[in-house]
């Protein structure tokens, strides 16, 4: 690997061992065997290079949504089945104790005090909210009309900021994919509207909770 590439992995590392606040440049220099005029050729900043160091961990949990395309194979697109499946994947690299996901907490905790982070994650989180809409809707990323980003993306990143939240802070009482499909067929029956097709069979139980005392 280049030094662009080693200093990706060594932001990965530190992010995952320090979070955001407290990985310094010397840290990702010392962890990725670089030097400090690599950040600012490579990245522009320190704050760059820890923004895409986040969001190539995130890209390596995503790959587990879909899981591998199987869903797509398996459910109607927009039924309650394919919404139950992806959202039982995504909440299940919630489970992991010490999952990557606390750090976006810590962006929101101290997103003033790391404006140059924040920034960079906000213009990658409308990707985030296009990238997610064909695992739940069917069709191609490149495909996915900027209204349905704003309205259907941005849905789902609420849903995912929200279970990110409940289960970094209390696990054992986070919501899980089952209440949060049976809430959203509620909400589809109190307006008045229909379900999709293939929403008839009872989706699947999800499976028992793990947390960090069950791993121990």
């Amino acid at each position: 690997m280049g030094h662009r590439e080693d200093l990706l992995e060594g932001a990965k590392r530190c992010l995952l061992e320090k979070g955001f606040a407290r990985t310094t440049a010397r840290d990702i220099v010392k962890e990725s065997r670089t030097n400090l005029a690599s950040i600012g050729y490579h990245y522009g900043s320190k704050d760059a290079l820890l923004a895409e160091a986040y969001i190539s961990i995130v890209e390596g949990l995503s790959d587990d949504f879909d899981a591998g395309g199987q869903v797509a194979a398996g459910t109607e697109p927009g039924s309650l089945e394919r919404f139950h499946e992806v959202w039982t994947n995504i909440i299940g690299t919630m489970r992991t104790p010490g999952s990557p996901w606390h750090l976006s907490m810590e962006i929101v905790a101290m997103g003033d005090k790391l404006p140059g982070v924040r920034d960079h994650l906000a213009k990658a989180q409308r990707e985030g909210a296009r990238g997610i809409i064909p695992m739940l809707m069917g069709g191609l990323e490149e495909d996915v009309p900027e209204e349905d980003v704003d309205t259907l993306g941005k849905f789902y990143m609420t849903l995912m900021m929200g279970l990110i939240a409940q289960w970094t802070f209390d696990p054992e009482t986070a919501t899980g994919a089952d209440e949060l499909t049976e809430g959203l067929r509620r909400v589809i029956g109190a307006t008045g509207g229909t379900t999709p097709p293939g929403t008839v069979r009872q989706p699947a139980e999800e499976p028992a909770r793990e947390t960090a005392a069950d791993s121990s």
